[in-house]
């Protein structure tokens, strides 16, 4: 169920369309998971401004994706190691890892992290019926 506190949100049969400015302002998390109706995994956004940290956590059950889409980012893990990722970076935590993200650029980082427990459900994706392909041209 799309949430219906995010006005700008696009839903239809099967589907939810939004840009992350649509689903919050301002530094913090931008809820992708609440505001596109997602229930088979957590997603969220975070918008986090240069020299601010998220403070150590860790997760009992759910291990967790993190896609750098913007800015630069310090990921700094129980053991204390520190890694540094830019734009496209990607790193993946187990449930139990202490982790701390730190903003090291110098404008706002855009994370992505997606999380979740139970395993990888494998290929399952199929062509729609009397379709013979997955790539089609833009001219098509």
């Amino acid at each position: 169920m799309v949430d219906p506190d995010t006005s700008r949100v696009t839903a239809g049969d099967g589907y939810a369309v939004a840009n992350l400015e649509d689903l919050g302002e301002g530094p913090g998390f931008r809820k992708i998971r609440k505001g596109l109706g997602v229930t088979a995994f957590g997603i969220n956004a975070i918008v986090m401004p240069p020299g601010i940290s998220s403070g150590r956590h860790f997760h009992d059950k759910q291990e967790e994706i993190y896609f750098v889409h913007r800015g630069r980012i310090e990921m700094e893990f129980g053991d204390g190691s520190r890694h540094e990722l830019g734009p496209g970076g990607v790193a993946r935590v187990d449930a139990a890892t202490i982790r701390k993200v730190t903003n090291v650029g110098d404008e706002d980082a855009v994370y992505v992290i997606a999380g979740g427990k139970d395993g990888y459900v494998g290929r399952d994706g199929r062509l729609p019926e009397g379709e013979t392909s997955r790539v089609q041209s833009s001219s098509s």
